[in-house]
Protein backbone atom coordinates (compact mmCIF):
# COMPACT_ATOMS: atom_id res chain seq x y z
CA UNK A 1 0.00 0.00 0.00
CA UNK A 2 1.30 3.37 -0.64
CA UNK A 3 2.19 5.05 2.00
CA UNK A 4 1.58 8.97 1.19
CA UNK A 5 -2.46 7.75 1.67
CA UNK A 6 -4.11 11.84 2.12
CA UNK A 7 -6.98 12.22 4.37
CA UNK A 8 -9.73 12.43 1.52
CA UNK A 9 -8.30 8.79 0.24
CA UNK A 10 -8.89 7.17 3.60
CA UNK A 11 -12.19 6.07 3.91
CA UNK A 12 -12.31 4.38 0.46
CA UNK A 13 -9.05 2.37 1.14
CA UNK A 14 -10.52 1.48 4.77
CA UNK A 15 -13.78 0.80 3.10
CA UNK A 16 -11.79 -1.58 0.33
CA UNK A 17 -10.02 -3.40 3.48
CA UNK A 18 -13.04 -3.77 5.61
CA UNK A 19 -15.00 -5.69 2.80
CA UNK A 20 -11.62 -7.85 2.01
CA UNK A 21 -11.34 -8.37 5.87
CA UNK A 22 -15.56 -9.25 6.01
CA UNK A 23 -15.05 -11.41 3.05
CA UNK A 24 -12.39 -14.22 4.96
CA UNK A 25 -14.59 -16.01 6.76
CA UNK A 26 -18.14 -16.36 8.00
CA UNK A 27 -16.98 -15.40 11.55
CA UNK A 28 -15.31 -12.59 10.28
CA UNK A 29 -18.33 -11.16 8.38
CA UNK A 30 -20.13 -11.75 11.73
CA UNK A 31 -17.16 -9.30 13.47
CA UNK A 32 -17.79 -6.50 10.57
CA UNK A 33 -21.38 -6.93 10.87
CA UNK A 34 -22.64 -5.53 13.81
CA UNK A 35 -25.74 -3.20 12.28
CA UNK A 36 -27.18 -6.46 11.48
CA UNK A 37 -27.13 -7.91 14.97
CA UNK A 38 -28.83 -4.31 16.09
CA UNK A 39 -31.23 -5.02 13.32
CA UNK A 40 -32.27 -7.82 14.54
CA UNK A 41 -32.46 -6.90 18.23
CA UNK A 42 -35.31 -4.40 16.48
CA UNK A 43 -37.52 -7.00 14.87
CA UNK A 44 -40.94 -7.69 16.03
CA UNK A 45 -41.24 -11.37 15.73
CA UNK A 46 -37.69 -12.11 17.15
CA UNK A 47 -36.83 -14.11 19.86
CA UNK A 48 -38.30 -12.73 22.93
CA UNK A 49 -35.17 -12.18 25.56
CA UNK A 50 -35.10 -11.76 29.46
CA UNK A 51 -34.92 -8.75 30.78
CA UNK A 52 -32.17 -8.23 32.63
CA UNK A 53 -31.08 -5.82 35.34
CA UNK A 54 -30.08 -2.44 33.75
CA UNK A 55 -26.28 -2.00 33.95
CA UNK A 56 -23.63 -1.02 31.42
CA UNK A 57 -22.88 -4.01 28.66
CA UNK A 58 -20.67 -4.24 25.95
CA UNK A 59 -23.12 -3.74 23.40
CA UNK A 60 -20.72 -5.38 20.70
CA UNK A 61 -19.69 -8.40 22.75
CA UNK A 62 -18.01 -10.45 20.20
CA UNK A 63 -14.95 -12.83 20.65
CA UNK A 64 -12.24 -10.02 19.15
CA UNK A 65 -13.30 -8.19 21.63
CA UNK A 66 -11.98 -9.59 24.51
CA UNK A 67 -8.73 -10.75 25.59
CA UNK A 68 -5.19 -9.72 28.01
CA UNK A 69 -5.52 -6.48 29.00
CA UNK A 70 -3.20 -4.85 31.39
CA UNK A 71 -3.84 -2.37 34.31
CA UNK A 72 -0.91 -0.04 34.09
CA UNK A 73 0.42 -1.51 37.16
CA UNK A 74 1.78 -4.70 36.87
CA UNK A 75 -1.81 -6.71 36.97
CA UNK A 76 -3.57 -9.02 33.84
CA UNK A 77 -6.96 -10.18 33.17
CA UNK A 78 -9.25 -11.27 30.11
CA UNK A 79 -11.32 -8.61 30.27
CA UNK A 80 -13.71 -6.45 27.56
CA UNK A 81 -11.28 -4.80 25.46
CA UNK A 82 -13.70 -2.41 22.89
CA UNK A 83 -16.58 -0.81 24.35
CA UNK A 84 -17.28 1.83 21.49
CA UNK A 85 -21.24 0.52 21.65
CA UNK A 86 -20.94 0.48 25.74
CA UNK A 87 -24.39 1.39 26.62
CA UNK A 88 -26.98 1.00 29.74
CA UNK A 89 -28.73 -2.06 28.43
CA UNK A 90 -30.26 -5.49 28.72
CA UNK A 91 -27.42 -7.92 29.24
CA UNK A 92 -29.09 -10.78 27.18
CA UNK A 93 -27.93 -9.10 24.50
CA UNK A 94 -24.13 -9.39 25.41
CA UNK A 95 -25.16 -13.04 25.97
CA UNK A 96 -26.62 -13.29 22.55
CA UNK A 97 -23.75 -11.60 20.87
CA UNK A 98 -21.45 -13.72 22.06
CA UNK A 99 -23.43 -16.71 21.50
CA UNK A 100 -23.72 -15.73 17.63
CA UNK A 101 -19.57 -14.65 17.81
CA UNK A 102 -18.62 -18.72 19.02
CA UNK A 103 -21.34 -20.40 17.14
CA UNK A 104 -19.90 -18.62 13.84
CA UNK A 105 -16.45 -19.37 15.16
CA UNK A 106 -16.95 -23.08 15.63
CA UNK A 107 -18.60 -23.74 12.22
CA UNK A 108 -15.56 -21.44 11.05
CA UNK A 109 -13.55 -24.92 13.19
CA UNK A 110 -15.92 -27.27 11.07
CA UNK A 111 -17.27 -28.33 14.60
CA UNK A 112 -21.04 -30.50 14.18
CA UNK A 113 -24.02 -29.07 15.38
CA UNK A 114 -24.46 -30.39 18.85
CA UNK A 115 -21.13 -29.16 19.80
CA UNK A 116 -22.72 -25.31 19.12
CA UNK A 117 -25.47 -26.47 21.50
CA UNK A 118 -22.76 -27.90 24.03
CA UNK A 119 -21.27 -24.09 24.03
CA UNK A 120 -24.55 -22.36 24.11
CA UNK A 121 -25.25 -24.85 27.63
CA UNK A 122 -21.89 -24.13 28.69
CA UNK A 123 -21.94 -20.54 28.22
CA UNK A 124 -25.04 -19.95 30.71
CA UNK A 125 -23.01 -21.98 33.15
CA UNK A 126 -20.15 -20.09 33.25
CA UNK A 127 -22.17 -16.71 32.90
CA UNK A 128 -24.86 -17.67 35.51
CA UNK A 129 -21.47 -19.11 37.67
CA UNK A 130 -20.32 -14.84 38.03
CA UNK A 131 -23.95 -14.32 39.63
CA UNK A 132 -23.62 -16.74 42.31
CA UNK A 133 -23.32 -15.88 46.28
CA UNK A 134 -20.32 -18.32 46.34
CA UNK A 135 -18.96 -15.85 43.21
CA UNK A 136 -15.42 -14.33 44.45
CA UNK A 137 -15.55 -10.63 42.29
CA UNK A 138 -13.56 -10.68 39.50
CA UNK A 139 -12.70 -14.49 39.64
CA UNK A 140 -11.96 -16.35 36.68
CA UNK A 141 -12.99 -19.73 36.21
CA UNK A 142 -10.76 -22.70 37.78
CA UNK A 143 -9.57 -23.97 35.01
CA UNK A 144 -8.58 -22.03 32.15
CA UNK A 145 -8.75 -23.27 28.68
CA UNK A 146 -5.94 -23.87 26.86
CA UNK A 147 -6.37 -21.43 24.09
CA UNK A 148 -7.03 -19.02 26.55
CA UNK A 149 -4.12 -19.57 28.79
CA UNK A 150 -1.85 -19.57 25.52
CA UNK A 151 -3.13 -15.83 24.85
CA UNK A 152 -2.75 -14.81 28.70
CA UNK A 153 0.99 -16.24 28.68
CA UNK A 154 2.40 -14.71 25.55
CA UNK A 155 0.94 -11.22 26.97
CA UNK A 156 2.65 -11.41 30.21
CA UNK A 157 5.82 -12.12 28.50
CA UNK A 158 5.33 -9.11 26.43
CA UNK A 159 7.62 -5.98 27.13
CA UNK A 160 7.65 -2.02 25.78
CA UNK A 161 10.66 -3.79 23.55
CA UNK A 162 7.76 -6.24 21.93
CA UNK A 163 5.98 -2.79 21.25
CA UNK A 164 8.13 -0.87 20.00
CA UNK A 165 9.40 -3.48 17.86
CA UNK A 166 6.09 -3.72 16.24
CA UNK A 167 4.98 -0.48 15.56
CA UNK A 168 8.48 1.73 16.48
CA UNK A 169 11.24 2.74 13.95
CA UNK A 170 14.10 3.66 14.86
CA UNK A 171 14.29 5.65 18.49
CA UNK A 172 10.79 7.37 17.88
CA UNK A 173 9.12 7.31 14.54
CA UNK A 174 5.90 5.43 13.21
CA UNK A 175 6.77 3.88 10.19
CA UNK A 176 4.49 5.15 7.62
CA UNK A 177 2.94 2.28 5.43
CA UNK A 178 -0.17 -0.05 5.10
CA UNK A 179 -0.67 0.52 8.84
CA UNK A 180 0.39 4.09 9.58
CA UNK A 181 -0.51 6.94 7.14
CA UNK A 182 0.54 10.65 7.53
CA UNK A 183 -1.34 13.39 9.10
CA UNK A 184 -2.42 16.99 7.52
CA UNK A 185 -0.55 19.80 8.89
CA UNK A 186 -3.78 20.71 10.52
CA UNK A 187 -4.28 17.27 12.54
CA UNK A 188 -0.46 17.63 13.71
CA UNK A 189 -1.44 21.01 15.27
CA UNK A 190 -4.38 19.49 16.71
CA UNK A 191 -2.58 16.71 18.19
CA UNK A 192 -0.03 18.46 19.88
CA UNK A 193 -2.02 21.26 21.59
CA UNK A 194 -4.60 18.42 22.92
CA UNK A 195 -0.91 16.82 24.74
CA UNK A 196 -0.02 20.02 26.21
CA UNK A 197 -3.02 19.45 28.47
CA UNK A 198 -2.62 19.27 31.81
CA UNK A 199 -5.46 16.30 32.76
CA UNK A 200 -3.63 14.59 29.07
CA UNK A 201 -0.03 14.92 30.97
CA UNK A 202 -1.12 14.14 33.91
CA UNK A 203 -2.56 10.52 33.12
CA UNK A 204 0.55 9.92 30.71
CA UNK A 205 2.77 10.27 33.69
CA UNK A 206 0.88 8.89 36.27
CA UNK A 207 0.39 5.41 33.90
CA UNK A 208 4.51 6.09 33.17
CA UNK A 209 5.25 5.77 37.06
CA UNK A 210 6.56 9.52 36.55
CA UNK A 211 5.94 13.01 38.55
CA UNK A 212 2.85 14.28 37.81
CA UNK A 213 2.80 17.06 34.64
CA UNK A 214 6.91 16.42 33.72
CA UNK A 215 7.52 17.10 30.55
CA UNK A 216 5.29 15.12 27.64
CA UNK A 217 6.43 15.52 24.06
CA UNK A 218 4.76 14.26 20.68
CA UNK A 219 7.39 12.50 19.17
CA UNK A 220 5.69 11.19 16.17
CA UNK A 221 2.03 11.21 14.67
CA UNK A 222 0.31 9.04 12.31
CA UNK A 223 -3.05 8.19 11.49
CA UNK A 224 -3.62 4.53 12.28
CA UNK A 225 -5.11 1.43 9.63
CA UNK A 226 -6.93 -0.52 12.37
CA UNK A 227 -9.24 -3.10 12.05
CA UNK A 228 -12.35 -1.96 10.85
CA UNK A 229 -13.83 0.75 13.14
CA UNK A 230 -11.94 3.76 11.74
CA UNK A 231 -14.21 4.08 9.29
CA UNK A 232 -15.29 7.52 8.62
CA UNK A 233 -13.76 7.91 12.26
CA UNK A 234 -10.31 9.65 13.57
CA UNK A 235 -8.28 6.81 14.19
CA UNK A 236 -4.61 7.81 15.61
CA UNK A 237 -1.60 6.54 16.99
CA UNK A 238 1.03 8.69 18.94
CA UNK A 239 4.30 8.38 20.40
CA UNK A 240 5.27 9.91 23.46
CA UNK A 241 8.33 10.83 25.01
CA UNK A 242 8.61 11.34 28.59
CA UNK A 243 10.99 12.90 30.93
CA UNK A 244 13.93 14.18 29.75
CA UNK A 245 17.66 12.74 29.10
CA UNK A 246 18.64 9.91 30.70
CA UNK A 247 15.15 9.31 32.06
CA UNK A 248 12.92 9.85 29.37
CA UNK A 249 10.72 7.15 28.25
CA UNK A 250 8.25 6.50 25.31
CA UNK A 251 4.77 5.51 25.36
CA UNK A 252 2.13 4.89 22.41
CA UNK A 253 -1.02 6.30 22.91
CA UNK A 254 -4.14 5.07 20.62
CA UNK A 255 -6.89 8.30 19.66
CA UNK A 256 -10.06 6.69 18.89
CA UNK A 257 -12.85 9.17 17.98
CA UNK A 258 -16.06 8.18 19.91
CA UNK A 259 -19.81 8.22 17.81
CA UNK A 260 -23.41 8.09 18.99
CA UNK A 261 -23.82 4.39 20.05
CA UNK A 262 -26.03 2.02 17.67
CA UNK A 263 -26.86 -0.43 20.47
CA UNK A 264 -29.74 -0.47 22.39
CA UNK A 265 -29.95 1.12 25.79
CA UNK A 266 -32.69 1.76 28.34
CA UNK A 267 -33.71 5.11 27.50
CA UNK A 268 -34.40 5.97 31.18
CA UNK A 269 -30.75 5.82 32.06
CA UNK A 270 -28.80 7.94 33.17
CA UNK A 271 -25.90 7.95 30.39
CA UNK A 272 -23.34 10.86 29.87
CA UNK A 273 -24.11 12.48 26.33
CA UNK A 274 -21.25 13.19 25.54
CA UNK A 275 -19.58 9.97 23.04
CA UNK A 276 -16.23 9.72 24.48
CA UNK A 277 -17.07 10.45 28.13
CA UNK A 278 -19.79 7.55 27.57
CA UNK A 279 -16.83 4.92 26.38
CA UNK A 280 -14.77 5.85 29.49
CA UNK A 281 -17.75 5.29 32.03
CA UNK A 282 -18.63 2.24 30.60
CA UNK A 283 -15.26 1.23 30.33
CA UNK A 284 -14.77 1.59 33.85
CA UNK A 285 -17.80 -0.16 34.75
CA UNK A 286 -17.03 -3.40 32.66
CA UNK A 287 -13.26 -3.54 32.08
CA UNK A 288 -11.65 -1.60 34.63
CA UNK A 289 -8.07 -2.40 33.94
CA UNK A 290 -8.93 -0.44 30.86
CA UNK A 291 -11.03 2.04 32.18
CA UNK A 292 -8.39 3.58 34.63
CA UNK A 293 -6.30 4.48 31.79
CA UNK A 294 -8.58 6.64 29.27
CA UNK A 295 -8.87 10.20 29.09
CA UNK A 296 -11.28 11.97 26.53
CA UNK A 297 -11.29 15.01 25.57
CA UNK A 298 -12.04 17.09 21.90
CA UNK A 299 -10.16 16.74 18.55
CA UNK A 300 -10.80 18.51 15.55
CA UNK A 301 -13.91 19.32 17.18
CA UNK A 302 -14.83 15.58 17.42
CA UNK A 303 -14.90 13.85 20.86
CA UNK A 304 -12.52 11.23 21.57
CA UNK A 305 -11.06 8.88 23.90
CA UNK A 306 -7.13 8.55 24.36
CA UNK A 307 -5.58 5.12 26.15
CA UNK A 308 -2.21 3.67 26.22
CA UNK A 309 -1.21 0.72 24.32
CA UNK A 310 0.49 -1.69 26.52
CA UNK A 311 2.69 -4.65 25.00
CA UNK A 312 -0.52 -6.79 27.18
CA UNK A 313 -3.34 -5.58 25.63
CA UNK A 314 -3.69 -8.59 23.13
CA UNK A 315 -6.89 -9.93 20.92
CA UNK A 316 -8.32 -13.02 21.81
CA UNK A 317 -7.77 -14.83 18.10
CA UNK A 318 -10.05 -18.06 18.28
CA UNK A 319 -8.72 -20.07 14.46
CA UNK A 320 -8.82 -23.88 15.01
CA UNK A 321 -11.23 -25.29 17.87
CA UNK A 322 -11.16 -28.93 18.73
CA UNK A 323 -14.57 -30.15 19.97
CA UNK A 324 -13.20 -29.84 24.29
CA UNK A 325 -11.71 -26.78 23.72
CA UNK A 326 -14.36 -24.82 21.83
CA UNK A 327 -17.14 -25.91 24.86
CA UNK A 328 -14.28 -24.61 27.43
CA UNK A 329 -13.46 -21.31 25.84
CA UNK A 330 -17.67 -20.81 25.52
CA UNK A 331 -17.97 -21.49 29.27
CA UNK A 332 -14.89 -19.07 30.09
CA UNK A 333 -15.68 -16.15 27.95
CA UNK A 334 -19.36 -16.13 29.35
CA UNK A 335 -17.56 -16.18 32.74
CA UNK A 336 -15.56 -13.07 32.24
CA UNK A 337 -18.92 -11.14 30.49
CA UNK A 338 -21.15 -12.28 33.29
CA UNK A 339 -18.12 -11.05 36.30
CA UNK A 340 -18.16 -7.65 34.37
CA UNK A 341 -22.10 -7.51 34.63
CA UNK A 342 -22.04 -8.90 38.15
CA UNK A 343 -19.74 -6.33 39.47
CA UNK A 344 -22.30 -3.30 38.52
CA UNK A 345 -24.75 -5.38 41.08
CA UNK A 346 -25.34 -5.92 44.63
CA UNK A 347 -26.25 -8.84 46.39
CA UNK A 348 -30.15 -8.67 45.69
CA UNK A 349 -29.97 -7.61 41.77
CA UNK A 350 -27.50 -10.74 41.17
CA UNK A 351 -29.85 -13.40 43.35
CA UNK A 352 -32.77 -12.08 40.81
CA UNK A 353 -30.97 -12.03 37.95
CA UNK A 354 -29.95 -15.33 38.22
CA UNK A 355 -33.17 -16.58 39.28
CA UNK A 356 -34.45 -15.18 35.51
CA UNK A 357 -31.53 -16.78 34.09
CA UNK A 358 -32.51 -20.15 35.85
CA UNK A 359 -36.25 -19.89 35.20
CA UNK A 360 -35.81 -19.00 31.84
CA UNK A 361 -34.07 -22.58 31.26
CA UNK A 362 -35.94 -25.31 29.25
CA UNK A 363 -34.40 -28.49 30.60
CA UNK A 364 -36.21 -30.46 27.74
CA UNK A 365 -33.08 -29.19 25.48
CA UNK A 366 -29.31 -29.02 26.55
CA UNK A 367 -29.36 -25.10 25.75
CA UNK A 368 -31.49 -22.72 27.33
CA UNK A 369 -34.37 -22.35 24.65
CA UNK A 370 -34.52 -18.30 24.19
CA UNK A 371 -30.52 -18.40 23.58
CA UNK A 372 -30.49 -21.64 21.59
CA UNK A 373 -33.47 -20.01 19.53
CA UNK A 374 -31.85 -16.33 19.07
CA UNK A 375 -28.17 -17.42 17.98
CA UNK A 376 -29.73 -19.90 15.73
CA UNK A 377 -32.26 -17.37 13.97
CA UNK A 378 -28.85 -15.32 13.97
CA UNK A 379 -27.17 -17.71 12.25
CA UNK A 380 -29.22 -18.33 9.47
CA UNK A 381 -29.30 -14.65 8.77
CA UNK A 382 -25.68 -13.81 8.96
CA UNK A 383 -24.87 -16.87 6.79
CA UNK A 384 -27.33 -15.77 3.84
CA UNK A 385 -25.81 -12.21 4.30
CA UNK A 386 -21.85 -13.38 4.27
CA UNK A 387 -22.42 -14.79 1.04
CA UNK A 388 -24.54 -12.69 -0.57
CA UNK A 389 -21.26 -10.46 0.64
CA UNK A 390 -19.12 -12.55 -0.64
CA UNK A 391 -20.70 -12.77 -4.27
CA UNK A 392 -21.09 -9.16 -4.87
CA UNK A 393 -17.07 -8.88 -3.32
CA UNK A 394 -16.32 -11.27 -5.82
CA UNK A 395 -18.09 -10.09 -8.77
CA UNK A 396 -16.61 -6.26 -7.65
CA UNK A 397 -13.17 -8.00 -7.28
CA UNK A 398 -13.11 -9.58 -11.14
CA UNK A 399 -14.21 -5.95 -12.10
CA UNK A 400 -11.32 -4.93 -11.01
CA UNK A 401 -13.04 -2.76 -8.57
CA UNK A 402 -10.70 -2.93 -5.88
CA UNK A 403 -13.14 -1.10 -3.32
CA UNK A 404 -15.87 -4.18 -3.76
CA UNK A 405 -19.35 -3.70 -1.54
CA UNK A 406 -18.92 -0.01 -1.23
CA UNK A 407 -22.80 0.06 0.08
CA UNK A 408 -22.07 -2.04 3.00
CA UNK A 409 -22.57 1.01 5.93
CA UNK A 410 -19.35 1.39 8.52
CA UNK A 411 -21.12 0.08 11.71
CA UNK A 412 -17.69 0.77 14.34
CA UNK A 413 -16.87 -2.91 14.00
CA UNK A 414 -13.20 -3.57 15.26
Amino acid sequence: MKTNVLPEDRLRILLAHKNRKMAASAHAYVRGSTKRFYEWLDRADRVELPSGPRLWICGDCHVGNLGPVGSGSGGLAIQIRDLDQTVVGNPAHDLVRLGLSLAMAARSSDLPGVVTALMIERMVEGYASAFRPDALPGADVATIPKTVEHALRAAARRSWRHLADERIEGEAVLPLGSRFWPLSEEERREVDSFFGRDDVRELVTILRHGKDLERVKVKDAAYWRKGCSSLGRLRMAVLLQVGRGDDRRYCLMDIKEATSAAAPHDPDAPMPEDPAARVRQGATALSPYLGSRMVVGHLLDRPVFVRELLPQDLKLEIEELSRDEAVAVAGFLARVVGTAHARQLNAVDRGRWLAELERQHDVSIEAPSWLWNAVVDLVAIHEAAYLEHCRRFALRASRGRSDAVDEEEPDGAS
